[in-house]
């Protein structure tokens, strides 16, 4: 199932980021998901975690890496940790990654599936990711795993001047993926198609 998804993703043309893809190679989805869905790790949909929240499908997570142009030097923010999946694969093309989590068991359940991969160049933050995180900022990248009703203005201050935002922007009912460039204060934005994920909670979440 995981060969197929790669053959798919390069027969397609979806993701040409080979930085991508070799993450995608490295990390272990089934070591990401519950022990009860381990059969359906590299099925091409989302997949609970427990806590009402869910990993997304793995398209979706590369269409939205491929997006973020990660580089060696980046340092990454990532709000939403969920199972660590999307952290771990970050880690392996960037810098650093500093990822923020709300709920407390999801903290837990990710430093283990991140340890026993032994990522040493992730921080879970337990924290409001709709804040961001300012302590560390700026950052080269943000990347949000849960849907806005719009891009909070603590991201936006926190990425650096040709950073970019990757987040899914929209209603509780379905989102747009935005790719988002500062420059000079301001996002450049463009769409790259509709999704669904759940809502983000905080100060700049849903209510």
């Amino acid at each position: 199932m995981k060969n197929r998804l790669i053959e798919y993703w390069e027969r397609s043309g979806l993701i040409k980021d080979n930085n991508v893809l070799k993450a995608f190679k490295e990390v272990p989805r089934e070591e990401f998901v519950l022990d009860e869905l381990i059969r359906e790790a590299y099925s091409d949909y989302p997949l609970p975690i427990g806590a009402g929240q869910t990993i997304s499908q793995p398209s979706t997570i590369m269409i939205m890496l491929h997006a973020l142009e990660l580089k060696k030097s980046d340092k990454v923010l990532e709000i939403g940790t969920g199972s660590g999946y999307n952290a771990a694969l970050i880690a392996k093309i960037a810098k650093f990654v500093y990822t923020t989590e709300v709920v407390p068991e999801l903290i837990k359940l990710a430093e283990n599936n991140i340890k026993k991969q032994k990522i040493k160049n992730i921080k879970i933050i337990h924290t409001d990711g709709s804040k961001g995180y300012s302590k560390e900022a700026p950052y080269d990248k943000i990347i949000a795993t849960a849907a806005c009703p719009y891009i909070p203005k603590p991201w936006i201050e926190q990425l650096k001047d040709n950073g970019i935002i990757v987040a899914p922007v929209g209603s509780l009912y379905g989102q747009k993926m935005i790719k988002a460039k500062k420059i000079k204060e301001k996002l450049e934005q463009e769409e790259l198609g509709e999704f669904m994920f759940v809502p983000l909670k905080g100060k700049y979440g849903f209510p």
